[in-house]
């Protein structure tokens, strides 16, 4: 992780990449959206998808794991050299979430963030403030989720 004044409007994270499997599909569904199209193949055959696919909120929640893998590795990487770790956190939300295209058993999704946006935090002034553009893409080169969020990173100790 680095601190704010490290890191620059441009910076991108590959955060990695999800394989949606059916087995997957149903099971989040069945906990959190249990739509016919997500928890039924013979529904989903029928309904306006064509075939059984992922839930938008499995799309965003997968974002979520590989984000905090990904953010977890580079603290542990930092803390291993004897370096600072900054705080971050929290999010203040998800602004602009589009899902763009259906995701399907068996499609993978490579994940990644884009910083867009940093300025001071006024209300927390040991912090700033970053924009994040989080897209996902399938294995066609097809964008299927995108959203922005914005969240607390701190200042290295001394900044004015």
């Amino acid at each position: 992780m680095k601190f704010f004044e490290e890191v620059r409007v441009g910076d991108s994270y590959e955060l990695g990449r999800y394989t949606f499997g059916a087995e997957d599909i149903k099971n989040f569904a069945r906990r959190f959206d249990p739509q016919l199209f997500h928890v039924d193949e013979d529904a989903a055959a029928q309904s306006h998808f064509g075939a059984l696919c992922a839930s938008g909120w499995h799309t965003a929640a997968a974002w979520m794991r590989l984000w905090v893998n990904y953010q977890r590795h580079r603290t542990e990487a930092s803390q291993a050299r004897g370096e600072p770790v900054p705080g971050y956190g929290p999010a203040l939300g998800f602004r602009e979430l589009k899902w763009l295209k259906p995701v399907y058993v068996g499609d993978t999704i490579a994940y990644r963030s884009e910083v867009i946006e940093s300025r001071v935090s006024e209300s927390r002034p040991g912090f700033g403030l970053l924009t994040i553009r989080s897209t996902g893409v399938n294995q066609n080169g097809e964008m299927v989720i995108s959203f922005l969020s914005t969240t607390f990173v701190e200042r290295r100790p001394g900044k004015p």
